[in-house]
């Protein structure tokens, strides 16, 4: 193409006239509905009703009683201390001694870890035999596990003080442990029977043809498809017997009593003046454990409900 040619292009080009421009529109902004903002401003309240308190009590267990005394509960520390939990742990007094949190935090443990033993393993077994195997008396069984669910546990906490203390561990660790695991097996053989009843009949009877017993299909099938169930029951009841009170007050003894009876005693046993500091300091050491636990294994919670791990 010549240069004649290009700059006759170039000039029919910039001579031509533009085609139509569309009308310009403008955009409408979406409205909210009034039902978004009612559920929002709801949801807000709820948030600062929990998060508002728990601010407070964070920010408190940092202070000094000299700033406590100045009245603003909801300024952040002058100078930020871990006077008053240490004091919490190692020398809080509870009525009669002042031993801090820390014995009823190892009473807990102790107490935590053979309940969740028994009520896990009795109720996993039962769930399975009730679910998969053909047991005779299982619906009348069934009845009974669901009407013992929703018993109030202040219906059989007389009965269960004359057995324990019959048997002779009334008072004890062993005492609130079983007491525990005896209160939360009705509700979990029927959350594992209701989990293993969604597995297909095909891979039973395929494994029963392979000459498994009982105790193997169990161990070799069942048990490792039954991760997001254990998950689910871990947490609940590592929530239910660490928040727990009133078990631990009934049963437990003068030096077996759990952490949260400790902390009350702590709050409502104090003389002189009161300790806000500490008493933050100590109602935060007891709640931190079960928080660490969800944190670490919440995401596989989440996944055990999902899965159909709680149905009704």
């Amino acid at each position: 193409m010549t240069m004649v040619t290009q700059a006759a292009v170039l000039e029919d080009a910039t001579n031509a006239s533009p085609g139509p421009r569309r009308p310009f529109f403008p955009r409408k902004k979406k409205r909210i509905p009034g039902r978004s903002v009612a559920i929002l401003l709801f949801l807000t309240m709820c948030a600062l009703f929990f998060c508002v308190p728990l601010y407070v009590v964070v920010v408190t267990s940092f202070k000094t009683m000299d700033q406590i005394r100045e009245g603003a509960i909801f300024s952040l520390p002058h100078v930020w201390t871990l006077e008053a939990w240490d004091h919490a742990w190692n020398k809080a007094c509870s009525g009669i001694n002042c031993n801090g949190l820390k014995v009823g935090f190892w009473n807990s443990v102790l107490i935590l870890f053979p309940s969740l033993i028994l009520s896990i393993a009795l109720s996993i077994v039962t769930g399975y035999a009730l679910a998969l195997w053909n047991v005779r008396w299982a619906n009348a069984f069934l009845f009974l596990l669901f009407i013992c669910a929703f018993v109030p546990f202040q219906v059989i906490m007389y009965p269960l003080i004359r057995i324990t203390a019959a048997i002779g561990i009334y008072g004890t660790l062993w005492g609130i442990a079983v007491v525990h695991a005896v209160l939360a097996m009705p509700v979990l053989t029927l959350i594992f029977r209701n989990y293993y009843k969604d597995i297909p009949q095909e891979i039973m009877r395929a494994a029963i043809i392979d000459s498994g017993s009982f105790w193997r299909i169990f161990i070799e099938i069942i048990l490792p498809m039954s991760g997001n169930i254990l998950i689910v029951v871990l947490i609940l009841q590592i929530t239910s017997i660490w928040n727990d009170y009133l078990i631990g007050v009934t049963f437990g003894g003068l030096g077996t009593q759990p952490m949260t009876v400790i902390l009350a005693n702590l709050i409502t046993v104090s003389t002189g003046v009161v300790a806000y500091n500490d008493n933050m300091a100590a109602a935060l050491l007891t709640a931190i454990p079960p928080l660490v636990i969800y944190f670490l294994v919440g995401k596989f919670f989440v996944q055990g409900i999902t899965a159909g791990a709680i149905k009704g």
